[in-house]
């Protein structure tokens, strides 16, 4: 029997035009209904797609109709079904951030790519980082810094010079933007059981927000952070294109 699917899409008129074209070709169901999800659109509309469907235990496979398409697999219309078949899966787990603002609120959010800290201000940033209950860094005057999954380690987290992560590793990547004290600091690896806190110093002169997957949460003082092992995210990928391919030949280029 041939799976049910569902087709979501971006609003620019690329995933747009694509999702006129697949759905003239394939039969399609509401969300709720599909065994596998089909998005239209770049990364940032595969993440919105993930964080949207992640209730549902239902897979997802991404074409690319947006610029870099590092989490998507090359659009085409033939031989989607044959696709799906042999498609690999990947499991993500994604980052669970709570941030206490100044006035004593609580925001939570979820993180595929990576949980980040950063100036509000003119001034840098003043953190105090703490793993596990231990003070590690005592006093990190930066621009910012982030936790890192491995699927988010060749996004942000790359861009500011951190490891990139194979996706099946249990480690997270914990990187400074822009350190100026400890001078040449380049961060840390973790284990993905750690429980990471960011204490914000001096939050009055220099206040800092918190951003997990572009969801930001401003005046933050105190933000935690762990792996949330309850939730997986299922991505679909063509075979010998999946992540872990992906982030091997990323360190190659």
């Amino acid at each position: 029997m041939l799976p049910k699917l569902a087709f979501l899409a971006g609003d620019a008129p690329e995933p747009q035009s694509a999702l006129t074209e697949l759905t003239a070709h394939y039969p399609c169901v509401p969300v709720g209904e599909a065994d596998i999800i089909i998005a239209l659109g770049g990364d940032g509309f595969m993440l919105q797609t993930l964080h949207a469907t992640q209730h549902l235990d239902t897979p997802v496979y991404g074409m690319n109709r947006g610029t870099v398409g590092f989490l998507m697999n090359g659009y085409g219309v033939e031989g989607l079904m044959e696709r799906l078949r042999v498609a690999e899966l990947a499991v993500l787990n994604p980052l669970r951030m709570r941030a206490t603002r100044s006035d004593g609120t609580v925001a939570e959010a979820l993180a595929i790519n990576e949980v980040s800290l950063l100036r509000q201000g003119a001034q840098a940033a003043k953190l105090r980082i703490i793993v596990d209950g231990k003070e590690r860094l005592h006093e990190l005057v930066c621009d910012g810094t982030m936790l890192s999954t491995p699927a988010g380690s060749t996004a942000y987290n790359y861009s500011a010079h951190g490891p990139i992560l194979p996706i099946n590793c249990d480690v997270l990547a914990l990187t400074p933007v822009a350190a100026f004290r400890p001078r040449r600091w380049r961060g840390a690896l973790l284990p993905k059981s750690s429980h990471v806190r960011f204490e914000v110093l001096s939050p009055e002169r220099r206040p800092v927000m918190a951003d997990a997957d572009s969801r930001s949460v401003r005046n933050v003082v105190r933000v935690d952070i762990t792996s949330a092992q309850d939730i997986a995210h299922k991505l679909m990928f063509d075979p010998g294109h999946g992540l872990e391919e992906r982030l091997l030949r990323e360190q190659f280029v």
